[in-house]
């Protein structure tokens, strides 16, 4: 089964760009067979993992980021493939 993990934020006015540096830098243990980042209108952020996994499987997801950095709290949905 594929399990895609999508992680979605919205930084503060201007800060898109340091956010998506900071969600594509993070190391994840151990790291997703795929993983793509995305960019939407408003500062938004999208990064999706995907996994050979059943759903409720325990997997590595993005933390949250500085507070500072978010202008509301982080968006998180497990999807699986069908």
């Amino acid at each position: 089964m594929t399990v895609a993990l999508m992680w979605e934020a919205r930084a503060v006015p201007g800060q898109g760009a340091r956010l998506l540096d900071w969600a594509r830098s993070l190391p994840l243990d151990p790291e997703p067979p795929r993983r793509e980042a995305y960019t939407a209108p408003g500062d938004r952020v999208l990064v999706i993992t995907w996994w050979d996994a059943d759903f409720g499987a325990e997997l590595p997801e993005l933390p949250d980021p500085d507070p500072a950095l978010v202008a509301r709290p982080v968006h998180r949905w497990r999807f699986t493939q069908v």
